[in-house]
């Protein structure tokens, strides 16, 4: 293990400052230097019979060599030929240090000769059929014959390019750059996918199939990157069976985790067949995998079968899983699920270059090379990554809004229990101190009528403190039982007059006004009095908020199934501590409040299955505005 390791860092360290300086110095590495194309080649197919070390010669050869115009572009056919010779002869050589390219050669195992002498061979025990070669040659080769032997696997063989012969410098940095951005691409993917593959840990368990699934996505798209593209097999050509191991296991795990990813964020589907579909593939990916190793277990003799299943049959299968996924994006579009608009984008593109790789594939017979796919993985990965980000924003604005929701709870649930407990208090003790209190004014009366001048004075102010101490009793007698006896519909312009007329002299005397505005025929259940205690105690209040003039504003109106009620002062206002504390036992910002009016107000409200909700600013006044629900004949009436 330490001596494949080193040896994997030897050629790194080779191959590392090309790629350095072609970053740095782009221009100046791949230069456009003189160079040249070999023009004619021979070609001889289906030599039987013979090996690496026997180049076929004209002289005494059944085998003929045949001219060769054109370059096997789209595929030339072969017939059952197992391997192909090609033969030309080398331009004069007039660099410092020549080479060869061979940019695409297509066949499993190739040999190059220069005047039967090997420079180059390749012996892959795996099945990856694409080389490019970039082989150094010596200025003395000139005139002399190369030999090109290639292998034809599943009887295609031949050369997909233009092979050139320059100089070794300048071409090193086209041959490297070329499939150097699959390499980096493919990289970033597998160093995203293990950041996201350890951030997995920390997330909360609701989330983490989701994330794990775009991992599986991602990570898998970088492996098929790297692994598919001729970088490594170039450079590291020993070992091709990992590559191969790890393109094919990448595969099978992506279509499913790709699958499930979309059925995490559109949900099953119709019918649940988002579901059946990543079971089909779960099952379908564990089968393969399972003979792939049968199949390397047996050195390859079932690659025939192995091939169908795991290629072409699997081709099928992701054609149909695209389709499906469009699908699923379109429906989801026309129901206006954002997601969807973005998702359609990057799904569009990758299925698009997935579709069009796939029919090239199958309309060549199995002989293309897979191009168009990584640009649209690229595209799809990154709208992928939105989606998954645009969810864990809705997430926290949801985990947010559940915060304030809990704590808005939780404020109503302290106020009640302290409520429940000024309710019994109030209930307990109310109508104990009502009549010891009932009794003493009675013979504080008495002694009024009997008592001198000097003392009817105190007399008197006995009496009002008793009767304030009587009031403060009704509230909490009020406070401790709200419920509303003797329900009627009420007219709410009636009430809020009769309202408004009791307190008018209240609101002179103080140097305010009270301006109404409230529309007939807005009807609400509840009882008058009670209804009415309230509106007092909330326009009381505003008067005396006023700060020497100034104007108390009540007028209601229909809200869908509500009657909303506003009484609007510019008194003193209260700041945000206090406007929050509004309704609670004994907060009361007068000299003698004791915050029961309010209270109760709270209460009476409440009873009537209505909410009261407050906003003020400091030195511009205060808005009460109560909503209370239509009655039922109103609502009726409506409908």
């Amino acid at each position: 293990m330490n001596a494949v390791l080193h040896h994997f860092i030897q050629r790194l360290r080779t191959v590392l400052p090309a790629v350095l300086l072609l970053l740095i110095f782009p221009s100046s590495v791949a230069g456009q230097a003189a160079h040249t194309f070999v023009p004619d080649w021979q070609v001889i197919w289906n030599v039987n019979g013979t090996a690496l070390s026997e180049i076929p010669v004209v002289p005494g050869s059944q085998a003929k060599w045949e001219s060769l115009t054109t370059y096997r572009q789209d595929g030339m056919d072969s017939g059952p030929a197992e391997s192909v010779w090609f033969q030309t002869e080398l331009p004069s050589l007039t660099w410092e240090q020549p080479a060869i390219l061979l940019d695409a050669i297509e066949g499993k195992n190739v040999a190059v000769y220069i005047d039967g002498i090997s420079i180059y061979q390749s012996n892959r025990d795996y099945m990856y059929t694409n080389h490019r070669l970039l082989l150094p040659i010596r200025p003395e080769d000139s005139g002399k014959t190369l030999n090109l032997w290639v292998e034809a696997p599943l009887n295609s063989a031949g050369i997909d390019e233009e092979i050139s012969i320059g100089d070794y410098e300048s071409m090193r940095g086209a041959f490297i750059r070329k499939d150097l951005s699959d390499f980096v691409m493919g990289s970033s993917f597998i160093f995203i996918g293990l950041l996201m593959f350890f951030c997995l840990f920390f997330l909360p368990r609701n989330n983490r199939s989701t994330w794990l699934a775009l991992t599986l996505v991602i990570a898998s798209c970088g492996i098929l990157l790297v692994t598919y593209s001729p970088f490594l097999y170039t450079f590291y050509e020993e070992y091709g069976q990992i590559w191969v191991t790890s393109f094919d296991i990448a595969l099978f795990i992506l279509l499913p985790a790709l699958t499930f990813y979309f059925q995490k964020i559109y949900g099953p589907g119709p019918f649940g067949i988002t579901r059946c579909v990543v079971i089909f593939q779960t099952v379908y990916s564990l089968l393969c995998i399972l003979f792939m190793v049968v199949h390397k277990l047996n050195n390859g003799q079932y690659y025939d079968a192995y091939y169908l299943f795991s290629v072409q049959i699997l081709g099928i299968f992701i054609i149909l899983q695209m389709l499906l996924l469009i699908g699923l994006t379109i429906i989801s579009a026309v129901r206006k699920n954002k997601d969807a608009y973005i998702s359609s984008i990057g799904f569009g593109l990758l299925s698009a270059a997935s579709l069009g790789d796939l029919f090239f594939f199958y309309a060549n017979n199995g002989e293309y090379h897979f191009y168009y796919w990584k640009w649209g993985v690229l595209a799809f990965i990154i709208t992928l990554i939105v989606m998954l980000g645009r969810k864990f924003i809705r997430s926290h604005e949801q985990v947010v809004q559940y915060s304030k929701e809990l704590e808005l709870f939780n404020n109503e649930l302290q106020r009640s229990e302290k409520m429940e407990i000024i309710s019994e208090l109030a209930a307990s003790v109310a109508h104990e101190v009502r009549n010891p209190l009932q009794v003493t004014r009675g013979f504080m009366q008495l002694l009024t009528e009997r008592a001198e001048e000097g003392q009817k004075e105190y007399l008197s102010l006995a009496l009002k403190e008793l009767d304030r101490a009587s009031g403060i009793i009704t509230d909490f007698l009020t406070f401790a039982k709200p419920e509303l006896e003797h329900i009627t519909v009420l007219e709410l312009g009636d009430e809020l007059r009769h309202v408004a007329g009791i307190l008018n002299p209240l609101a002179s005397l103080s140097g305010g006004v009270i301006k109404l505005d409230v529309p007939h025929q807005i009807y609400i259940d509840g009882n008058s009095s009670k209804l009415k205690q309230a509106m007092i105690n909330l326009v009381k209040n505003s008067i005396e908020a006023l700060d020497g003039d100034g104007t108390i504003k009540i007028w209601a109106v229909k809200d869908k199934d509500y009657a909303v009620i506003s009484i609007r002062d510019n008194g003193i206002g209260m700041d945000m501590n206090e406007l929050s504390r509004l309704g609670e036992p004994y907060f009361s910002n007068k000299t003698k409040g004791t915050g029961l009016g309010l209270m109760v107000t709270f209460r009476i409200i409440e009873a009537m299955n209505g909410k009261i909700q407050f906003t003020s600013h400091k030195g511009i006044g205060t808005e009460a505005v109560i909503r209370i629900p239509l009655s039922d004949t109103e609502q009726m009436e409506k409908n």
